[in-house]
């Protein structure tokens, strides 16, 4: 158990939480002691995060979600505030990646990337923001990436959303200052999961990899300069899911509207 107990009868819910990162949280924030609801469009994700979470008993519920559907992210908050009897932190995991050449983007494929990562944060905030206004220390903790702030080739409708979210997320903090709710962004770098394409996000879905005939050459010296064990270039989902938990707990009163880099020294 980890020592700290930040989230002792703080109620979260995280979306994508059936896989990386969303997953990661889920379980960092019941290791902290918190009630939890795990939203995502995976059933079978659901039930592999219920398994890892058997210690923890009845502080954990799953519920499926598709972010990107108005309706559903409605009765995914209903439900959600009504198991928890409230709503303190909402966290935003759930994500998509298409990556390509951008002739070979279609519109239907640039949409799909901007209504589940940018929309669907959008949504899930808008409907979460009743309860989290009656929450304790309310904070939302978003999914931005090193896509949204550095040249990533093959990744135009990914970078676009991201930035996005971070945008969105600035304007957020700003507008609701004064009602005490936190909007910060986590921007992971290479993080090892095993349905996430290397982004370490929860997707809905994944899109296809980079084009065979990628120049790896445009990314640059894009690799953690920080050890990691067995000399691998990925960090697991937990080192950012640490990030995530600090600011999405008290701990955090005094951090809003900015983003949080993990990525192992990457883009120094």
């Amino acid at each position: 158990m980890n020592s700290q107990q930040r989230y002792t009868n703080r109620r979260v819910l995280v979306t994508g939480g059936g896989s990386g990162i969303g997953q990661a949280t889920v379980l960092r924030v019941l290791d902290e002691g918190g009630r939890v609801v795990a939203a995502d469009i995976s059933e079978s994700g659901l039930k592999d995060t219920l398994a890892k979470a058997d210690a923890y008993g009845d502080r954990l519920t799953t519920l499926i979600v598709d972010i990107g559907a108005e309706q559903s992210v409605r009765d995914a908050l209903t439900s959600a505030i009504a198991t928890l009897g409230g709503l303190d932190t909402l966290v935003n995991a759930a994500g998509i990646l298409r990556s390509g050449h951008l002739l070979q983007t279609t519109v239907a494929d640039f949409e799909q990337v901007i209504r589940i990562n940018l929309i669907g944060t959008f949504l899930m905030i808008r409907e979460a923001i009743p309860a989290l206004r009656r929450g304790v220390g309310p904070a939302v903790v978003n999914f931005s990436s090193t896509s949204a702030a550095f040249a990533h080739p093959y990744m135009c409708a990914y970078a676009a959303s991201k930035g996005g979210i971070q945008a969105m997320t600035h304007a957020l903090a700003m507008e609701f200052s004064k009602e005490g709710i936190r909007f910060n962004c986590v921007q992971p770098g290479s993080i090892s999961s095993g349905m996430t394409d290397g982004t370490g996000e929860s997707k809905q879905s994944v899109g296809p990899g980079l084009p065979a005939d990628a120049d790896f050459a445009l990314f640059g010296k894009v690799q953690p300069v920080l050890a990691q064990p067995g000399g691998a270039v990925f960090a697991k989902p937990d080192a950012v899911a640490a990030v995530v938990a600090m600011l999405g707990c008290p701990d955090a009163y005094f951090i809003t509207g900015t983003e949080v880099r993990v990525d192992g020294g990457s883009h120094m």
